[in-house]
C-alpha cells in the first residue's frame, strides 16, 4: 500500500486561454479531466490515500472530486497561499499525512502535468527491492537537450541531476513520477520555495543518498500545450470519437478525427466536429461546423456557426484563436 501526492497547482500558463478559467489539470482529455486519470492510475496502483496539492483556481477540485469516496480513494486538499514550488508543494501537502504513522510506507509523487502509462506498482516495488531514499520514473527520449538529464549507473543508482545541456551525457530523462521514503519529506524545509528537481534530488545525489532511476518506456506525455492537450485526448480514444454518458446526437451529425464529447452534450442536425475537444454540458446547434475546436463546459454554439482552431466559452464575447 501507498499514500500519494498529485502536484497540481499550477497556473498553466502555456495552455492560455484554456486555462483562464479551468485550472490545467481539469482540461478534460478523452472525457475525463486529466486529474481523473491520474486517479485512476493511482488506484490502480494500490495507493489508498491522495493529496491534491492545488493553488491556481483551487475551488474547482473539491467540487469534482468531494472526498474521493466514488472512486474508492481517499482525497485530501493542500492550497497554497503563495507558490513554493514543487518541493514546498510537496512538504506542504505532506502535512496532511501523519508521516510518523507511515514508518516505511512510500509516498508516490504526481506531476499534474503527464500522462503516463508506466506501472506504478512495478516503481515501488523497485523502490523498495532497492530500499531507496527515492525512486524517478525515467524514460529514454531521442532528444534530451529540451529536457533535465539522468545518468545512472549499472544498478539503477542515479549518479547525477543534471539541467537541460547542449550535448545532454544521456537519453534518460526525469518522467515526473516519484516514490519517496517518508523520510525525504523531512528534510525538505516547510513554507519555503524549494525546487525538488534543482536542490532535493541534486542533494541527495551528493549527499550519498539512495536516489534510483526506473526505467520502463511506456506511454508518456506532457500535456502543459494545447497541441500536446489534443494528441493526449486522440492518444486516448479508439475509433473516430469518444462520448461521455448522457449525450444526445443527432443521427445525421458527422464526428470524426478522435473528437472527444464530454457529458450530457446536445449535438444538433447537420453537425460537423472533426479533432475536438467538447466540455460536458454544451449545447451544438443544427447545420455547426466546428475544426480543432476547444470547447469549454456549459457552452452554447447557435446555429450555423463555422469554426476551426478556435477556443470557445460562455465566459468570453468573441472567440479566442488557438495556436
Amino acid at each position: 500500500m501507498a499514500v500519494g501526492i498529485l502536484l497540481v497547482g499550477g497556473f498553466g500558463t502555456r495552455l492560455k486561454p484554456l486555462t483562464s478559467e479551468t485550472p490545467k489539470p481539469m482540461l478534460p482529455v478523452a472525457g475525463l479531466p486529466v486529474t481523473e486519470h491520474q486517479l485512476l492510475a493511482a488506484k490502480r496502483a494500490g495507493i489508498h490515500t491522495l493529496v491534491l496539492a492545488t493553488s491556481y483556481l483551487s475551488e474547482v477540485f473539491t467540487p469534482y472530486f468531494g472526498d474521493g469516496s466514488k472512486w474508492g480513494i481517499k482525497i485530501l486538499y493542500a492550497v497554497e497561499k503563495e507558490p513554493l514550488g514543487t518541493g514546498g508543494a510537496i512538504r506542504n501537502a505532506a502535512e496532511l499525512l501523519d508521516l510518523e504513522s507511515l514508518g516505511d510506507e512510500p509516498i508516490v509523487i504526481f506531476n499534474g502535468d503527464v500522462l503516463s502509462r508506466h506501472s506504478i506498482a512495478e516503481q515501488i516495488k523497485f523502490h523498495q527491492a532497492k530500499a531507496a531514499d527515492a525512486t524517478l520514473h525515467l524514460i529514454e527520449v531521442d532528444d534530451a537537450r529540451a529536457f533535465g538529464c539522468v545518468p545512472t549507473d549499472s544498478d539503477g543508482r542515479v549518479t547525477a541531476f543534471l539541467e537541460k545541456m547542449d550535448n545532454p551525457i544521456t537519453n534518460s530523462i526525469n518522467a515526473g513520477c516519484y516514490v519517496f521514503h517518508p523520510s525525504v519529506i523531512d528534510q525538505i524545509p516547510l513554507s519555503e520555495v524549494v525546487s525538488i528537481e534543482r536542490q532535493t534530488f541534486p542533494a541527495l545525489v551528493g549527499g550519498g543518498g539512495l536516489l534510483f532511476g526506473y526505467k520502463e518506456q511506456a506511454y508518456w506525455l506532457d500535456v502543459g500545450t494545447p497541441a500536446a492537450l489534443f494528441k493526449g485526448s486522440r492518444d486516448l480514444i479508439d475509433g473516430d470519437f469518444h462520448a461521455m454518458p448522457g449525450c444526445t446526437i443527432d443521427p445525421t451529425a458527422r464526428i470524426i478525427g478522435k473528437s472527444s464529447i464530454g457529458r450530457n452534450v446536445k449535438i444538433g442536425s447537420g453537425v460537423l466536429i472533426d479533432d475536438c475537444i467538447i466540455g460536458d454540458d454544451v449545447v451544438i446547434g443544427d447545420g455547426v461546423s466546428l475544426s480543432h475546436c476547444f470547447i469549454l463546459h456549459k457552452t452554447l454554439i447557435t446555429a450555423g456557426v463555422e469554426k476551426s482552431r478556435h477556443y470557445l466559452s460562455t465566459a468570453i464575447s468573441e472567440p479566442i484563436n488557438l495556436p
